[in-house]
Order: C-alpha cells, then sequence, then structure tokens
C-alpha cells in the first residue's frame, strides 16, 4: 500500500505538545562518513573530506535543540550512532553529544547507547575510547568471514581484523553485535555453513544477518545489470535463509526480526522500540525520525548532503531547522507503517493494537494465510512465520484491506 503524502508542517505550530502515554523515545544520530564506499551501500554515505570538528559540533546541537520542539519530554531510553562509520567519530563529540541528550531530556540510568563501527577503524585503544565516551553497545561491520567476499564487498579489514576487533571489544562493551552478508554471488549453501560457524564460533550474544540485495543507484546495481555477476537464484536464497534460521536457533540466537538474532536480553532496544512504534528523534544528514505528538504521529527526514544540512544549521541562519521534510502522517501511512514493521518481528503485532489503531484488515486473507501456515494461528496476534518470512512483502499486503 503506498503513503500518503501528508501536509507539511512547521514545528512551532506545537512545540512541546504531550502525548497521553507518550511511547519510549529514541534517538537516532547519522554520521555521514565513511573512509570508503562500499559497492552495494544505498545509505546516505559520503566519502571521508577534510572536516572541520567544530561545525559538526555546532550543526548536530543545534539539531538536538530544534527536535526539542517537537518533542520536549523524554526521558531518552536508547541512542543509535549510525552510519556511514561513526566509529570515525571523535569520542570527545559523542561524549558531548550524550551530554547534551541527557540535559535536554535526561538520559535514562539503563540506557542502551549503541554505535556501528568498522572494523578497520576500531583498534583497542579507540574502543576504550568510545566506552568512556558513553557507548555501551558496539555494532561491528565485518560482514564476510572470507577474503575474496571481503573484497568483493569493497570492504577494507581482513578477516583477521575483524576477529581482533570483535574479541577486543568484548572485553570493552556491554553487549556487541556482529553483522554479516550472505547469499552473495558465487555463494554455496556449504560455503554459507561454514562461514556461519566460524562466527557463531566466536559466541555471538548478536547477530544481523542480511542477505545481499542490489539496490538502485549502487556500483553493483550497474554491474550486475552489466552481467559482470550473477547472483543466487531464489530456491538457493531461501535454504541459505532457512540454514541460518536453524544454525542460529541452535546455537541460541533465535530469531526476534526477519535479520536479527540474539541471546535471550540482548536484542537492540532502540530497533525493537522503533519497529513497535515508538519514538525517535533522526538527528543529522538524511536521517529519518518519527514522533508522536497531540495532533498525530509526525514523519522528519534531514537533509541528505552534509554540506547543505551543515549550513541550514550555521550560526546566523534564522529559522532553519536542517530538515528537508516534517510532514503529519495519514491514517493509511500509520496503518501501513505499523503493520509492515511489526510483521518484521517474530513476536508480530497484538490485535488489539492493531484494533485501537483502527487499521484496516482483511479477515479473510489473514484466515487464508493462518490455514496455510503463514501466519501465526493465534487469534489474538498478527505474526508471521518462519515459513511466511520468506513472503513477507507479499503477506503485509495481503493483510491490509483495500
Amino acid at each position: 500500500m503506498p503513503f500518503r503524502t501528508a501536509p507539511m508542517l512547521s514545528l512551532s505550530l506545537w512545540p512541546g505538545v504531550l502525548v497521553a502515554e507518550a511511547p519510549q523515545l529514541g534517538v537516532y544520530i547519522h554520521w555521514p562518513f565513511c573512509a570508503a564506499i562500499c559497492p552495494y551501500c544505498d545509505f546516505n554515505v559520503h566519502p571521508v573530506r577534510d572536516m572541520q570538528t567544530a561545525d559538526w559540533r555546532v550543526g548536530y546541537f543545534r539539531a538536538l535543540e530544534h527536535a526539542q520542539h517537537l518533542r520536549a519530554h523524554g526521558p531518552v531510553e536508547t541512542v543509535f550512532f549510525g552510519g556511514g562509520t561513526p566509529s570515525l567519530m571523535p569520542p570527545e563529540l559523542i561524549g558531548d553529544l550524550l551530554a547534551d541528550i541527557d540535559r535536554r531530556w535526561g538520559l535514562a540510568a539503563d540506557a542502551e547507547v549503541s554505535l556501528e563501527a568498522n572494523p578497520v577503524s576500531a583498534p583497542q585503544s579507540h574502543l576504550q575510547a568510545l566506552r568512556a565516551a558513553g557507548i555501551n553497545r558496539l555494532s561491528l561491520g565485518v560482514q564476510a568471514f572470507d577474503a575474496a567476499a571481503l573484497k568483493f564487498l569493497g570492504r577494507t579489514h581482513s578477516v583477521a581484523q575483524a576477529r581482533t576487533a570483535f574479541e577486543a571489544a568484548g572485553g570493552i562493551f556491554d553487549r556487541v553485535s556482529l553483522d554479516l552478508i550472505y547469499a552473495r554471488p558465487g555463494q554455496t549453501l556449504a560455503e554459507w555453513a561454514d562461514e556461519l560457524a566460524r562466527a557463531l564460533a566466536l559466541a555471538p550474544a548478536h547477530m544481523s544477518l542480511y542477505q545481499l540485495t542490489i539496490e538502485p543507484d549502487t556500483p553493483f546495481f550497474k554491474r550486475h545489470a552489466a552481467g559482470k555477476f550473477i547472483m543466487p537464484d531464489e530456491a538457493l536464497a531461501a535454504d541459505m535463509y532457512e540454514l541460518t534460521q536453524a544454525s542460529c536457533a541452535a546455537a541460541g540466537l533465535p530469531a526476534y526480526e526477519v535479520s536479527n538474532h540474539a541471546r535471550a536480553g540482548h536484542a537492540c532496544r532502540h530497533n525493537m522500540a522503533s519497529w513497535r512504534g515508538g519514538d525517535y528523534l533522526g538527528i543529522g544528514p538524511g536521517a529519518h525520525g518519527r514522533v508522536s505528538t497531540g495532533r498525530g504521529r509526525v514523519a522528519t527526514r534531514a537533509l541528505a548532503k552534509p554540506a547543505a544540512w551543515l549550513e541550514s544549521l550555521a550560526d546566523g541562519v534564522d529559522g532553519a531547522d536542517g530538515m528537508a521534510e516534517t510532514r503529519l502522517l495519514g491514517h493509511e501511512d500509520v496503518h501501513a507503517e505499523t503493520v509492515l514493521l511489526g510483521l518484521r518481528l517474530v513476536e508480530g503485532v497484538p490485535m488489539s493494537r492493531l484494533e485501537a489503531l483502527g487499521v484496516p484488515l482483511d479477515a479473510g486473507r489473514i484466515a487464508d494465510l493462518r490455514a496455510a501456515g503463514l501466519l501465526e494461528a493465534n487469534p489474538q496476534n498478527l505474526a508471521v512465520t518462519q515459513a511466511g518470512r520468506l513472503l513477507l512483502d507479499r503477506i503485509t499486503d495481503a493483510v491490509l484491506a483495500d
């Protein structure tokens, strides 16, 4: 179901409007720079150039100031530094941003503070500095435990560096996640089984495991279109997915979301809150946000180009807030997002929540999907089965009434 465009709004129309039983609040901070751009990546990332840390400090602080007008009350339960490669951020800047968040909203005593890191930018001394700055959860972008695959994916670290960084992080942070990409060109089921087993042997408490997808406007898209590599067929990709679920579950890391696996108590709280419909403030170039207000749920999107975002937030720019878009979501938007995000979770979405939001559901299709074993049988909950997760997009469209 396509999202319906709603009117653009000025935050000044309702600064600090409270909502009864406001959702949990998180903050997402986007650092848009990488030492090298991976050919599969379609995120808002840019190559590292000479930059003035003082300018970025001003930009982020001013963006947080504007965000406070949208939601003035806290506390902030989770902070997520994403990118890009936020492990390239000066630890002093990270610490100052966390202090500013605490001053504005209050940072919960048990707040989860995550940061994405590239193994090549994560020597032990830097990891210790990040921990001292306030990071307590690290997401390590390993992507492959195979030298040829790392080269193909455009990664700049080696397998040995990935292992060293992961082992060092485990002794520094409360929680560490490991990311891998599978269903790569030429990869066999046996090769993925061996690679996954080697990753699980490191005993991670959390793993994000993604199938490689070819996104438009990426170098891989052009190379794939030119026939320079062939992606695995759907049957092999499905076999790899099933193997992933079985292997991780056997190792004590069952799936809690389509691509995420964790031991009990180690799921990413920031992402879980977002998938459950929580509020999050999007800070930084291209960052998205969702906030519940007295007038409804608001979507924000920051200016994507770093220079434009910084210029908008610079000293002397009257009324500029770094945003490309701030709009009130229509009912169809909220309904579609609730189902789309909720069905990604193994736990699904309580029917009581869908009913409270007035989400129009197709009871007949839902009954058929339950009978086919693609939706869980529990009538109090809308949840996709493991078999259904392979058809998630189709199921999401099917359960919403036309």
